[in-house]
């Protein structure tokens, strides 16, 4: 999942004026893929390209027990929401930012092959939606697009660069979808995903620069 992890974020920054900021909330949802591609370049996880893993997907994600194990997302979770908090001094927003960098896990959890762990131990879980185009396509595009519609909603505010954000995030998603797979890893797969990772969130911070909850004063 790519796009679908950002619904979350936005979902929490709709649920109240007390949500960190949008670009905040893009860097919870993809903290742990910003850590696991910047771990791949130092050799402390590992990937390797496999066409056969999943019809969708090349990725045979076999060693990534730090990003991808349920307690690691969960440690993620409270380094970054303890991050947000001292930062703020809000704690609903550590919760909320926490709370985003679990969803990423959960999502992983419905479209990865069995790569993930719960502790970095050998039984790998995975629901392996990836395997089914007709259901994981539909349910990733869906979810990001409520949750899109939701936040601007409940927000106010020029539309162009939200549409500019999800204009860019979708031609992003249909590159990684039917874009071609690289022959073999190396460590411009790694590069390229955290380039994308970082203007998505450069244009998630310009959204929430131009645009406001609904109920927030002033």
């Amino acid at each position: 999942m790519f796009i679908g992890h950002f619904a979350p974020a936005f979902a929490a920054a709709a649920l109240t004026e007390r949500a960190p900021k949008l670009a905040v909330l893009f860097i919870a949802a993809q903290l742990v893929d910003w850590a696991f591609f910047a771990f791949t370049l130092v050799g402390i996880e590992n990937m390797r390209i496999d066409p056969s893993i999943t019809v969708m997907v090349p990725f045979d994600l076999y060693d990534m027990p730090y990003t991808h194990s349920l307690l690691g997302s969960f440690v993620f979770a409270v380094m970054f929401g303890m991050l947000i908090w001292g930062l703020s001094r809000n704690v609903l927003a550590g919760i909320l930012a926490g709370g985003v960098v679990v969803s990423h896990w959960i999502l992983d959890l419905l479209v990865h092959a069995p790569d993930l762990t719960i502790a970095g131990g050998a039984h790998k879980v995975g629901l392996g939606l990836w395997n089914y185009p007709l259901i994981a396509i539909p349910l990733e595009l869906v979810i990001t697009l409520l949750a899109f519609y939701w936040f601007i909603r409940t927000t106010k505010g020029p539309i162009g660069p939200p549409a500019v954000l999800l204009g860019v995030m979708l031609v992003f998603q249909a590159i990684n979808w039917f874009g071609p797979a690289p022959a073999e890893m190396s460590s411009a797969v790694s590069l390229t995903s955290l380039l994308a990772f970082g203007i998505i969130t450069a244009l998630a911070w310009w959204v929430g620069q131009n645009r406001r909850h609904k109920r927030a004063r002033g």
